[in-house]
């Protein structure tokens, strides 16, 4: 018999397809188990339709090895093709049986829930010329005497002539190609490689996979199966062995969504972030599976960034795929599916904080950094999302708190949600700034991470309360007028003391003045301009800074204080004395605000000359 030959484009696309699209040639098991899969689809469709009443459970799908002839063989006892469906599907590639049925029986509108079909583009068979130098197709129709092969050795075209079969279906036959430099084909001789391919990407083909006398697949997805089915110990149990993690994840997330778009999804939000999450070799995304094959390992677009950790499976019929089936279209059920995980990964996170604490703790603890580049990422595009979900820790309660629990808790006049940056709960809590604050009875949230204060200008303000820090200027509490007024006058009194003691300290502070917060301590270390001491610390870990952004510091002094009369005195009566005073004030408050001392050595002569 003649050989026919492809179509020019067909030609073309073919060349292409083998030697480009497909990035990984194992992928062609895959694709050949799920135009078998289709196969039995159609014939149990149309078994439903005409009332054929076949048994289910006779369906099957076969893959064995020939290691000495160097052939794989996939057989199926699906609905099968003639000669001439042989030439309409195999003849032109990326025409699709698979989808000509499928609208015909979207027309129909018959109830078959249970029939769905993979392939929507012809060209997944294809594949198989990755690793096969000639593939045979063998076919018989159902309820047809008569069978075809369908022949090729690639582009240069394809014979069809009868011949026999026993029964109906399809039997794809690859003689794998010789190896060659830089390519081993003989890997996918291997029935143990073979098994492995079936387990990674058609595990859930809803039909048996049969090597020799053994089921490969398990066939019904767990997160196919409901609570009746698979329990929450069941589904943590799937989520250690296929995610490798030997915690228990905090929390379990079941979806069912049916609608305008039809998924199912199973997500988990591990207790503990692997060791390389905050790094760039971290992968983030879910699984993501049409009818049960899966079409990515890692598909980042199903997740925000901010929920990057987040880990599962999604799986849906109704998601179009490209003609390589390795990416998906971003097309608008994609997206659709994106944004309603987005959502019920907030609400059961918000769950979670109520209802146990203490796994939102240790979930916290991993990931709480996460949520808050989150409300960084895109001008605080997702603050809105995250801020429910943000922990501080607050002075009153002595534990971290929710921005809601604190202002439910916030007395009545508190106009500000007060905080206080640093590197530690331990030295916030000596914080000689926040002692107006806590006299009032309102409490201060601790923020030791280095980003924190930059998400709290993100935030600006939480249910209509502002964001105000204990080292502003003005701390919105309602000053004494007449104190305010002393303040002004001792200020106005001393203005050549505090210009000495600004020149003494040779620019390492751009202004000194009188403190209107302290109460017990001696001196505080502010700044002026929009550049705190936290986010030049944040500027200067950053490799390649060179610490060129500075923070304007102020040196603030308690005009009530003894040390302040001291240093009055020292200045009238010996500068020497007061120029030692001055940079020991200096010192001191670099220590409350837990910076460095510039020269140690220099502070500790300085005290033990003052003793002697």
């Amino acid at each position: 018999m003649a050989k026919k030959q492809f179509k020019a484009e067909s030609k073309r696309l073919l060349g292409l397809m083998i030697n480009s699209i497909y990035t990984h040639k194992e992928i062609f098991l895959r694709e050949l188990i799920s135009n078998s899969s289709d196969a039995i689809d159609k014939l149990l469709y149309q078994s439903l339709t005409e009332g054929a009443g076949l048994d289910r459970s006779d369906f099957k799908i076969t893959v064995s090895v020939d290691e000495k002839e160097r052939k794989i063989t996939v057989s199926d006892n699906g609905i099968g093709m003639t000669a001439e469906e042989l030439e309409n599907n195999l003849g032109v590639i990326a025409r699709s049986g698979s989808l000509q049925f499928k609208e015909g029986m979207d027309k129909e509108k018959t109830e078959s829930e249970d029939i769905d079909i993979i392939g929507q583009f012809g060209v997944g068979f294809y594949s198989a010329f990755m690793i096969a130098e000639r593939v045979e197709v063998i076919s018989r129709k159902y309820g047809s005497e008569e069978a075809s092969v369908w022949e090729s050795e690639g582009a240069d075209g394809y014979t069809i002539k009868p011949c026999q079969r026993d029964g109906h279906g399809t039997d794809v036959i690859l003689t794998v190609k010789p190896d060659s430099e830089g390519e081993n084909y003989s890997e996918f001789l291997s029935q143990w490689r073979l098994k492995s391919l079936i387990k990674k990407y058609s595990d859930y083909i809803r039909y048996p996979i049969i090597m020799g006398e053994e089921t490969v697949n398990s066939m019904v997805p767990i997160w196919q199966r409901g609570k009746g089915e698979a329990s929450d110990e069941d589904c943590i149990k799937f989520y250690k062995e296929k995610f490798y993690d030997m915690n228990d994840p905090v929390r379990v997330i079941r979806v069912n969504a049916e609608g305008a778009v039809r998924y199912r999804a199973l997500l988990f939000v591990p207790e503990k972030a692997p060791y390389n999450y905050y790094t760039r070799d971290y992968e983030a995304g879910l699984q993501l599976y049409a009818s049960g094959v899966l079409i990515m390992d890692k598909c980042a677009d199903l997740l925000p960034e901010c929920f990057r950790f987040v880990k599962g499976v999604v799986d849906s019929p109704d998601l179009s795929l490209n003609i390589s089936r390795e990416m998906l279209q971003h097309d608008r059920q994609l997206k659709t599916i994106a944004g309603n995980l987005e959502k019920r990964i907030k609400s059961e996170l918000k769950k979670l904080m109520t209802e146990d604490p203490e796994k939102y703790g240790k979930f916290y603890s991993s990931f709480g950094l996460q949520l808050k580049y989150g409300v960084l990422n895109g001008y605080g595009a997702k603050k809105e999302l995250l801020q429910d979900l943000l922990v501080f820790y607050s002075s009153r309660e002595q534990k971290p708190i929710s921005l809601s629990d604190y202002v439910a808790a916030m007395p009545e006049g508190q106009k500000y949600i007060y905080y206080a940056c640093g590197d530690s709960v331990a030295r916030l809590d000596k914080l000689p700034q926040s002692e107006p604050v806590k006299e009032k009875g309102y409490a201060v949230l601790y923020l030791t991470d280095e980003v924190d204060e930059f998400v709290m200008n993100m935030l600006g303000s939480f249910e209509e309360k502002e964001f105000k820090s204990v080292k502003a200027d003005d701390l919105g509490l309602d000053e004494d007028k007449d104190a305010e007024k002393r303040t002004e006058e001792i200020e106005k009194a001393n203005e050549k003391l505090f210009e000495f003691v600004k020149e003494t300290l040779g620019g390492a502070v751009a202004a000194v003045k009188l403190s209107r917060k302290l109460k017990s301590y001696p001196v505080c270390l502010g700044t002026q301009g929009e550049i705190t001491l936290e986010m030049e610390k944040y500027f200067s870990s950053i490799p390649g800074s060179e610490n060129k952004i500075k923070a304007e510091r102020v040196l603030e002094l308690n005009a009530s204080h003894p040390v302040f009369e001291a240093l009055v005195r020292a200045f009238a009566a010996d500068r020497e004395k007061a120029a030692k005073y001055a940079r020991l004030l200096y010192f001191q408050a670099l220590l409350y605000a837990g910076a460095e001392i510039p020269d140690p050595n220099e502070y500790a002569e300085l005290i033990s000359g003052l003793i002697v």
